[in-house]
């Protein structure tokens, strides 16, 4: 059974601000900085278009993965989150599956229906029927990785005798990224959740939700799968930092209308300040913190695994 329970990642910069673009050999250098540092894995966003003018430099997710997976030898790879949708099922099984056996069991997978339209007209996938497309997606990655042979049509799929090999053994975790009540049933259904930016006590609330679903179809909560990702900014004192920390969140971070989402959820003050803000999701019943350091800075990275993570972990 994957533990989640008091375990810490940290979110990778695979995408920028215009004109900057971003650093691939400094991203896999990141990631190997943070297998050295102890945190427990590292999380991509996934976009294939996302901004126009000025566009974000994005760097494929699971092309970035694949080459983390290669320096590294135990951090795990998180997906936060997949836009599902966007992607043919079958392919993404292959592909998922491969990069899995390529970095010995690594993965975990966040994975969401997707909120940005301009990026479904692009890639020609109809955005009002993300949702169905999702439940879809899903069920097919499940068949081809469990099923010797997958028969079945999911229009325009048609299975017929599918084998896919070799395949994932055992299965990525999957969390389930969204805020609104049928994504959250869909978390309980599919083994996790993933959240952005909840205060603890919006996380708390729905995370009795989820657990209510699941036990609403006879699953046990206690088997669930949660995380929440969360900007901090470590400094001498809440005074200090908040002004850049406030500059940064309205500049390169988006707070859907429809979510409980929200600037105040972030983790900023000293060190201790800073522990008794994350002890608090923790107490929330937030199993795994995906920490956003502020601008990505080395030296926040370092001050988070030094100073930080070891007092939640006493």
């Amino acid at each position: 059974m994957t533990i989640f329970t008091n375990t810490f990642g940290l979110a990778m910069r695979n995408f920028t601000t215009w004109p900057q673009m971003p650093d691939p050999q400094a991203l896999i250098d990141y990631a190997a900085r943070a297998e050295a540092l102890g945190f427990d894995s590292v999380w991509v966003w996934d976009h294939i278009l996302l901004g126009v003018d000025p566009p974000f430099p994005i760097i494929d997710s699971l092309t970035l993965l694949s080459a983390v997976a290669a320096r590294t030898r135990t951090i795990k790879l998180g997906t936060g989150v997949l836009v599902l949708p966007l992607r043919n099922p079958v392919v993404l099984a292959k592909e998922l599956s491969s990069l899995d056996l390529i970095a010995g069991g690594r993965l975990l997978l966040g994975m969401a229906s997707g909120w940005y339209k301009r990026e479904f007209d692009a890639v020609g996938v109809p955005f009002h029927e993300r949702g169905r497309i999702m439940e879809r997606n899903l069920e097919i990655l499940r068949r081809l990785w469990t099923e010797d042979q997958v028969n079945g049509e999911y229009p325009p799929h048609l299975l017929r005798g599918s084998n896919m090999a070799p395949k994932p053994a055992p299965l990525p975790p999957i969390l389930i990224g969204g805020y609104v009540d049928r994504v959250l049933k869909r978390a309980a259904l599919n083994g996790g959740w993933l959240t952005y930016f909840y205060t603890p006590a919006s996380f708390a609330q729905s995370w009795a939700k989820v657990c209510g679903f699941a036990e609403a179809v006879g699953r046990d909560p206690a088997t669930l799968l949660n995380a929440n990702q969360l900007a901090i900014y470590v400094g001498a004192s809440r005074q200090a930092v908040e002004p850049a920390m406030t500059e940064w969140l309205g500049q390169e971070w988006d707070y859907a209308s429809w979510s409980q989402s929200t600037k105040d959820s972030a983790v900023i003050g000293t060190v201790e300040d800073c522990v008794a803000q994350l002890r608090a999701q923790l107490a929330a019943g937030v199993q795994k913190l995906i920490l956003i350091p502020y601008r990505y800075q080395p030296d926040q990275v370092e001050i988070i695994a030094r100073d930080i993570i070891p007092r939640l972990q006493e």
